[in-house]
């Protein structure tokens, strides 16, 4: 069997992560493991099979049916539901609307999270998340803590929705970065938080380069180490 590697990146909301890890991946060659789309791919089945949201029951039991793993081709990422590609189909409102509501209950996290693992134990991965080195991939070659100050998350947030021509105030996107925060960090299942063996990236005074260089030379380290 071939030796695999794993990358764990957590952190709060606003820190980079989806971005470094894609970039971090990219310069690897390793899959980025898109766990937000993984939870809109098995919403996708709900919507298909006439499960409505609020029906915690239904929803558990039609989670057990679900298989979804993520690939790449040329570059490009792919979604797989029960074998179909469905990469185009997952990022309508209606989609989003239904892995919000239907990500609040515990079988589907504990369904994806055991897809998760799986893929991890057959491809390189870098996957990031809130609990990932904490609970996901407890066991990663490395991992990440990436964090930023609440001001500096909250101005990346601004400029981007400004950049999209949204109206925001930048008072009221700190303000719900601090709740989401706590939120996430007080929540009963798999609190936010800092794996004791992560290594701390305040990316607050970093550009994304920088970041992602950071993370590869820590992970070359790891490995010089082998």
């Amino acid at each position: 069997m071939k030796r695999v590697y794993n990358i764990a990146v957590d952190g709060p909301a606003g820190a980079g992560k989806s971005t470094i890890a894609k970039s971090a991946a990219e310069k690897l060659n390793f899959v980025y493991v898109d766990t937000g789309a993984m939870y809109r791919a098995m919403a996708l089945h709900f919507l298909r099979n006439g499960i409505p949201a609020g029906d915690e029951a239904a929803v558990s039991q039609s989670a057990k049916e679900v298989d979804v793993t993520i690939s790449y081709e040329n570059g490009v990422q792919q979604v797989i539901l029960n074998g179909e590609n469905v990469s185009g189909l997952i990022r309508s409102s209606e989609v989003s609307a239904m892995a919000s509501a239907a990500s609040v209950y515990m079988p589907v996290r504990e369904k994806l999270v055991e897809l998760q693992k799986n893929l991890a134990l057959k491809e390189n991965v870098i996957m990031d998340g809130r609990d990932i080195g904490t609970c996901v991939l407890p066991h990663a070659d490395l991992k990440i803590y990436l964090t930023a100050s609440s001001q500096v998350r909250a101005q990346r947030r601004y400029q981007e929705l400004a950049a999209k021509g949204e109206e925001c105030s930048l008072e009221e996107i700190e303000k719900d970065i601090i709740e989401r925060d706590y939120r996430d960090m007080n929540r009963e299942n798999s609190p936010l938080k800092q794996a004791e063996d992560a290594v701390l990236v305040d990316t607050s005074h970093m550009t994304v380069p920088q970041v992602v260089d950071r993370i590869l030379e820590l992970f070359h380290e790891k490995r010089m180490k082998e």
